[in-house]
């Protein structure tokens, strides 16, 4: 089943006073499990900061949502694509990392009732970022962003956590973060379904951010590929088998590792070492020209300051 996500403009809705662009559509990834397949561009007023994948499991005594959504006008409209599905509650959000796109909807679910969850290295994270992430998407979204303020986990796990509820055992998985600090995942092991978060990328050119650490990433997706799951929602791009997340996220960020650890061992120079670094092999991959370089240096000097 080809899995989507539909992007509406609509306009001339008067109930808000403003026209929402937004539309989100569920898409089933497996009995009573959805996920939302979020743009594979950068954050635009178009997609609302929503530039990254979320989703939802729905049991007998109420719904779990990963990863509330990028603003509070995000994280209603994830409500009432799921109330499409189900009229059980919200009782629980999951944080999935400290990206914004990840929590800064926690806001809206938690005026709702709902019970918010993250690992704990996530609200460091969170805290260090959250009044910056909410500055630029306040000066990209303008009043799109209206409403929205960080919200924080109410409770935190350590390396794992499992939720049962109505029939579902949820699993919480802290490995050792990547993308950023506080990177988890959200393992379903009965249906062998893996919401990855930030620890995968597909279809879309992965990001070393200042605040990454490519050799936490690898170790993270090593300890993932464990899990053996038969379907994964990447934290980008479409849902994927394990084998397309080895291509496009664990094979490139081994390359990028080696070979910048071998030239801070051989003693080559940081442009020499991003000069001579072939990535041609993930030139398909959306934002490659954008982030290829960037990521290059900032795994250089990762490796050098080891």
């Amino acid at each position: 089943m080809r899995i989507v996500l539909l992007f509406l403009l609509q306009f001339g809705l008067s109930a808000w006073g403003n026209a929402w662009a937004l539309s989100l559509s569920p898409v089933p990834v497996a009995p009573n499990v959805y996920a939302f397949i979020g743009d594979t561009g950068m954050r635009s007023v178009e997609n609302e900061g929503m530039n990254a994948n979320s989703g939802f499991v729905v049991t007998d005594e109420g719904v779990v949502v990963i990863d509330s959504g990028s603003t509070w006008q995000v994280a209603k409209e994830i409500h009432r694509a799921i109330r499409a599905v189900t009229r059980q509650p919200v009782k629980i959000v999951v944080n999935t990392g400290g990206q914004d796109h990840r929590w800064l909807g926690n806001g809206y679910f938690k005026s709702i009732g709902a019970e918010i969850i993250a690992a704990r290295p996530a609200l460091a994270d969170m805290q260090a970022r959250g009044a910056m992430q909410l500055d630029g998407l306040s000066q990209t979204l303008g009043e799109k962003a209206a409403g929205t303020q960080p919200v924080y986990p109410d409770r935190l796990f350590d390396q794992s956590e499992t939720l049962r509820l109505g029939g579902q055992e949820i699993q919480l998985l802290y490995f050792h973060g990547g993308h950023t600090p506080g990177d988890s995942v959200v393992w379903l092991p009965k249906q062998g379904v893996l919401f990855s978060g930030d620890l995968v990328f597909v279809d879309r050119l992965l990001g070393v951010l200042p605040f990454s650490s490519a050799t936490d990433w690898l170790a993270s997706f090593n300890v993932m590929e464990k899990l053996g799951p038969k379907t994964i929602v990447p934290g980008h791009g479409q849902v994927c088998d394990l084998d397309r997340a080895r291509r496009d996220t664990g094979d490139y960020l081994r390359l990028l590792i080696t070979h910048m650890k071998q030239a801070v061992d051989k003693g080559i120079a940081l442009q020499e070492a991003i000069d001579s670094l072939d990535q041609s092999a993930f030139s398909r991959l959306a934002n490659f020209d954008l982030l290829k370089g960037g990521n290059a240096s900032r795994v250089y000097l990762e490796m050098e300051s080891q």
